[in-house]
């Protein structure tokens, strides 16, 4: 059983999130580009976006993660320090026509996952700037297809556990991707013990307070 999207319903994800949150961002203004933004503590809107142009960025440029993922998003960050939001959002823009004919090719499972991480920060911005919407677009569902993939390939009982649930594909990426606490995830249905689990064994750390999304 696949829980993968296709490569082309992947790739279009991707093209309509990176319409979506520029929409989003260009009505809000530059007037949010120094907002924090709770799920990512140390960021703001500005940072986020950043990142989010990084990915592409750093894709095309061959730039991989390597071990310190911390380094490597900071330095996405570093490079648009001195770059207004609206522009962030230009050049993400811009990549478009270089980025998009060549999203239908990325590796499997990492072309969903390159969806899953700006779908992740979609979600995040969103609850910074209290816009919330989207949740069950097609980047929701390939990142929540992403998610259970690789819960598919754990050997952990856990793993197993948390396929057999059945809730909505948001609940599923925001209690798996670090952005819930213990009362929140516990409040969508999960069995919170078996996320930890999961969660702990990964990058990713789960709030210790509940975020509003």
């Amino acid at each position: 059983m696949t829980y993968l999207l296709s490569p082309d319903e992947v790739a279009a994800a991707y093209v309509e999130l990176r319409t979506r949150v520029t929409a989003l961002l260009r009505e809000a203004g530059e007037g949010v580009a120094d907002t924090p933004v709770p799920h990512c503590p140390a960021w703001t809107v500005k940072m986020v976006a950043s990142h989010l142009l990084g990915l592409p960025e750093d894709s095309l440029g061959g730039i991989k993660p390597g071990d310190d993922l911390d380094a490597w998003t900071q330095a996405q960050v570093d490079r648009h320090r001195d770059d207004s939001l609206m522009s962030i959002l230009d050049a993400w823009e811009a990549m478009g026509p270089t980025i998009d004919p060549i999203l239908p090719h990325f590796p499997v499972p990492m072309n969903s996952q390159f969806v899953f991480d700006a779908c992740t920060h979609e979600h995040d911005i969103r609850a910074a700037i209290g816009k919330v919407g989207a949740r069950d677009s097609q980047a929701v569902r390939v990142a929540a297809g992403f998610i259970r993939n690789s819960l598919s390939l754990l050997p952990q009982p856990e793993a197993q556990e948390l396929l057999r649930v059945t809730i909505s594909d948001f609940d599923i990426l925001r209690s798996l991707s670090g952005r819930r606490s213990v009362e929140q995830i516990a409040e969508c249905g999960l069995d919170t013990s078996a996320v930890q689990a999961i969660v702990a064994a990964s990058p990713l750390s789960i709030p210790t307070t509940s975020i509003p999304e």
